[in-house]
């Protein structure tokens, strides 16, 4: 195995574990926010609790109070959920250098959306996680508790212009990722200069026999409720590498900003759908408009997805099965191949190879979905297919895609 392989492999793993525990404890803490019980039958909460819940899992009941401690009331163990969002965000930027920043930036670059070198493209990208942190901390902190709702309208309207601003730049799944990253950048800054700070200025309260600012903890669950409701969109995120369809789209922006919308929408009512003290709305209340919400995701992937772009270059005239071979071993086999000739494939890109005409008439589908119509391979045209070679193989496989 390749060592930049390796590298993707250890860390896209640890990223999914960390991610899978992140995700995990933000749904399970909001949940429980949401189910507090303030009144308990036969029970008299303290002056500080903030209610209670009882749970039944792996064959036994758990009993939890959230509260307030009295002045010097600190436990001998307190447990912290932070390493989790750490872990997950250090292997997701390990996972960006490997992936995108090494080897000439080959997945963040792409020229035909944008010509631009590759020391540009990753000098853009990092400073944009950066400027995106400063930007949306120095709004929330100068509108967080005055006025959110322009803060909120603000944030929203810089990240969709972020998402447009990146598929300007970035090829196709280097702007996805990045939106991803800076999401992903947002919400660890809002854990550990935001969340983590609150609580260890609760312990310092506590342990002096001082009152916490209330401040920070209002400023702490805000910044929670920001990351609930970006989880849902950076989970789909992480995973469209998979689907050349939206990445590769000329509309690809307006895809990912619809299924942004439509993935905090369905978090949005799977929020309200819990009223407290452990009581719901009625099923079609919050289930009705959480379908809606993924209704607006379906529409950006299936919907819009379909709208094509005008051809740059069609050909009328008849192309035979010696043409496209020809196209197919001058831009396509450097890669796909038993023995790529590629300095960065070793061996053929998900098993894909055209050396012989049985392979290429069995991948002709596929052929024309990323050679033709995505036209994502050859991977940012590195072997320069021209418009008119495209413009071949489509009538090739329009006619069947014949080998004789």
């Amino acid at each position: 195995m390749h060592g930049n392989e390796l590298l993707d492999v250890i860390f896209r793993w640890a990223h999914l574990i960390a991610g899978i525990m992140w995700v995990g404890n933000s749904m399970l803490f909001n949940w429980l926010d949401r189910n507090l019980e303030k009144k308990l039958r036969g029970q008299d909460l303290s002056r500080l609790s903030q209610g209670k819940i009882f749970m039944v899992h792996s064959g036994a009941f758990y009993d939890v109070e959230k509260k307030l401690l009295e002045p010097g009331e600190m436990p001998d163990t307190m447990h912290w959920f932070k390493w989790q969002n750490g872990i997950t965000w250090l292997t997701g930027i390990a996972l960006l250098v490997v992936v995108y920043y090494m080897n000439g930036a080959a997945f963040l670059v792409d020229p035909r959306v944008a010509d631009i070198d590759p020391k540009v493209a990753i000098a853009l990208s990092a400073t944009a996680l950066l400027t995106a942190w400063i930007v949306y901390d120095g709004m929330w902190r100068l509108w967080g508790e005055s006025n959110p709702r322009k803060a909120t309208i603000a944030s929203i309207v810089l990240l969709f212009g972020s998402v447009f601003a990146f598929a300007q730049v970035f090829s196709g799944r280097g702007a996805y990722i990045q939106v991803g990253v800076l999401m992903g950048t947002l919400m660890t800054g809002n854990v550990w200069m935001c969340i983590v700070p609150s609580q260890r200025e609760l312990i310092a309260a506590t342990t002096s026999g001082r009152d916490q600012d209330p401040t920070l903890s209002i400023r702490a669950k805000q910044r929670s409720i920001h990351n609930n409701y970006m989880t849902f969109p950076l989970l789909f995120v992480m995973l469209s590498n998979h689907f050349g369809g939206a990445t590769s789209h000329h509309l690809n922006w307006l895809i990912l900003i619809l299924v942004m919308i439509g993935g905090a929408g369905i978090r949005h009512f799977m929020n309200i759908r819990y009223r407290g003290e452990g009581k719901q709305l009625p099923t079609f209340a919050w289930l009705a408009p959480a379908i809606a919400s993924a209704a607006i995701a379906v529409a950006g992937l299936m919907v819009v997805s379909r709208i094509e772009a005008k051809p740059r270059v069609r050909v009328d005239y008849e192309v035979k099965w010696a043409r496209a071979q020809e196209i197919i071993g001058a831009r396509c086999v450097r890669c796909h191949s038993a023995h790529p000739a590629d300095d960065v494939y070793r061996s053929p890109p998900n098993n894909v190879m055209f050396d012989t005409p049985q392979q290429i008439e069995t991948m002709a589908a596929r052929i024309k979905v990323r050679a033709v119509d995505l036209e994502t391979m050859p991977l940012n045209n590195q072997t320069q297919m021209t418009d008119v070679e495209r413009a071949e193989l489509d009538a090739w496989l329009r006619a069947g895609a014949p080998i004789k």
